[in-house]
């Protein structure tokens, strides 16, 4: 069958284009991704907060499928809600569908101790409001957010659209102004960053971590799987450890 080491599960924003398709280009053999989806369609602070009210109506779905683990995907609906809701999210992830449960926030958190990081710069797809949001949380989390900058993009299915040499291109602009950087963080799970990770890591010699590969590697630990198993993922997949 397929999945039959694994089925990872999703819960995606409704314009979702890039998640997926990114965990399934790195998803070692034997594993798969299940997936479903909450209704959104502008990134600021109401359509995420209105998002997030359909996450155990999403868990429960999802459950159907059997995963190992449910992710909450749409990184910004786990930050928007302030230092500490990805926590609040993961409890009613796990409530609604009796399955060990996750935020792309609580990876990316996850990473940044694994690799740790202190000062980190940020390059998202986001508009202004979004980012300070995300830099609050990193600030409470202890991290020196020593840049940020964002797309500006209200609409998620415009993220989704734009080509990964144009996102590589925005992340190495804000790289190249981030003095002190320990590592990279591309925020935002329907941006297509995959392609970015390994000549940002070449270019700049640190770590860069992204959305959907994160939330990839902290879905197979918790699925009991080797995150080294993966190839292509960047700098946090070579980590040693369950």
């Amino acid at each position: 069958m397929y999945g039959w080491r694994a089925r990872l599960g999703r819960i995606n924003p409704s314009p979702e284009t890039v998640g997926d398709e990114e965990w399934r280009r790195l998803c070692p053999d034997g594993t798969m991704v299940v997936s479903t989806r909450m209704f959104i369609e502008a990134v600021d602070a109401e359509g995420l907060t209105n998002m997030v009210k359909n996450v155990e109506r999403a868990a429960k779905e999802l459950a159907t499928a059997r995963p190992n683990v449910i992710l909450m995907a749409g990184t910004a609906g786990a930050f928007n809600g302030g230092p500490g809701f990805d926590r609040e999210l993961v409890k009613r992830i796990e409530d609604a569908s009796g399955l060990p449960g996750a935020t792309t926030m609580t990876a990316v958190l996850a990473a940044l101790d694994a690799l740790d990081v202190e000062k980190i710069a940020v390059a998202t797809s986001y508009i202004q409001s979004v980012d300070d949001a995300l830099a609050d949380v990193l600030r409470a989390s202890g991290r020196d957010v020593v840049a940020i900058k964002g797309m500006g993009i209200l609409k998620s299915i415009d993220m989704g659209d734009l080509a990964p040499e144009t996102n590589l291109q925005f992340a190495h602009e804000m790289l190249r102004d981030a003095e002190g950087a320990e590592a990279c963080l591309l925020s935002c799970g329907n941006w297509r960053t995959l392609e970015a990770i390994a000549p940002l890591e070449e270019e700049f010699g640190i770590p860069v971590i992204t959305s959907n590969q994160t939330g990839l590697w902290h879905a197979l630990r918790m699925s009991g799987i080797a995150p080294d198993e993966v190839t292509g993922g960047g700098r946090l997949f070579e980590l040693a450890g369950p």
